[in-house]
């Protein structure tokens, strides 16, 4: 039975913090396909663009395997500052 891959964009997990309470923690990167979607572009575009506009990717892994992510906060200051005024 084939597996689905499992994506985590937009999911949040749970930590506990020093009162016992629970609370919610954004992920801090994000893979190439998130990036590719939240821009509504193509994971091709983010990878031949993105180090052209600034953005830097944290390779992770080695080869065929390795997975380019980017940090959340990055993106987001990144697509702040291409805002038209």
């Amino acid at each position: 039975m084939p597996v689905e891959p499992q994506s985590h964009f937009d999911q949040t997990r749970t930590d506990m913090n020093s009162s016992g309470r629970r609370r919610s923690v954004e992920p801090v990167l994000m893979d190439t396909a998130e990036v590719a979607a939240m821009l509504n572009m193509s994971t091709s575009w983010v990878y031949r663009e993105a180090s052209k506009l600034g953005l830097k990717g944290y390779k992770l892994g080695r080869g065929r395997n390795a997975k380019v992510l980017y940090k959340r906060s990055e993106i987001f200051k990144w697509l702040e500052q291409q805002k038209i005024h």
